[in-house]
């Protein structure tokens, strides 16, 4: 993923208001640059897990898809390390071929982003993040 440093910080800033809870929300992909963020609300208020209300994702993937762009959901872990849990793995195969995106909170004050594509079956890839200007 190719991503603006304004839009990384939109991400990051979201992951700093929720915290100590997991913020959540996708981000709109054209040829692996992200494009736009679209924060969504965490209905699990959850330091541990994600939770998102369908009736407003499908609208926004939907959108994206239209657009001709491919969605990737991130999130941010709080209190471990930006790798997907035990928890984003059994949710992911409900979205195979969809990157993720994870922030991290706890390197010294300083966020970490990582990405990854997670199969169905489970097996993690991680993936370039290349942070744009």
């Amino acid at each position: 993923m190719i991503i603006a440093a304004e839009l990384l910080e939109q991400v990051v800033a979201h992951a700093r208001l929720e915290a100590p809870n997991e913020c959540c929300g996708l981000v709109a992909l054209e040829a692996g640059r992200a494009i736009s963020v679209y924060e969504l609300e965490n209905l699990a208020a959850s330091p541990l897990r994600f939770e998102v209300d369908g009736a407003k994702l499908a609208p926004l993937l939907f959108e994206i898809e239209e657009a001709g762009q491919q969605a990737a959901i991130y999130h941010s872990h709080t209190h471990s390390e930006p790798y997907p849990s035990q928890t984003d793995v059994n949710f992911a195969r409900w979205w195979p071929g969809c990157e993720w995106l994870i922030i991290g909170l706890e390197n010294d004050g300083q966020p970490l982003a990582r990405s990854f594509m997670i199969s169905a079956d489970g097996v993690i890839e991680e993936l370039a993040v290349e942070i744009d200007g």
